[in-house]
């Protein structure tokens, strides 16, 4: 699991421009998703590989056999083929980034 996520691996507060830069210079995209309370993402896969970071609130990822809680600053590797899931468990608004590469 240590390969999937790093924790503290952004500064906090997270802000979105600086994020896209540090992906960019890896090759990532980076885009903002806003989710409700309880919302689920259930068994994505994808040709390439994704990064994730949350912005505001935690998220419960799954990735195959791997299950961990994602907060603020930390930074998730998806790789590709994985079949992934998220929820959002913030009592309030989840906001979080993900990339392509």
């Amino acid at each position: 699991m240590d390969e999937l996520i790093k924790r503290n691996a952004l500064p906090v507060p997270v802000v979105q421009k600086e994020v896209a830069a540090i992906w960019a210079a890896r090759g990532y995209s980076c885009n903002l998703f806003v989710d409700p309370p309880g919302q689920e993402w259930l068994n994505f896969v994808h040709d390439c590989n994704e990064l994730v970071s949350v912005v505001e609130g935690r998220l419960d990822m799954d990735i195959g056999d791997a299950s961990f809680i994602v907060e603020p600053g930390d930074e998730v590797f998806i790789p590709k083929g994985a079949r992934h899931s998220l929820r959002n468990i913030h009592p309030g608004i989840s906001k979080w980034l993900y990339g392509y590469d």
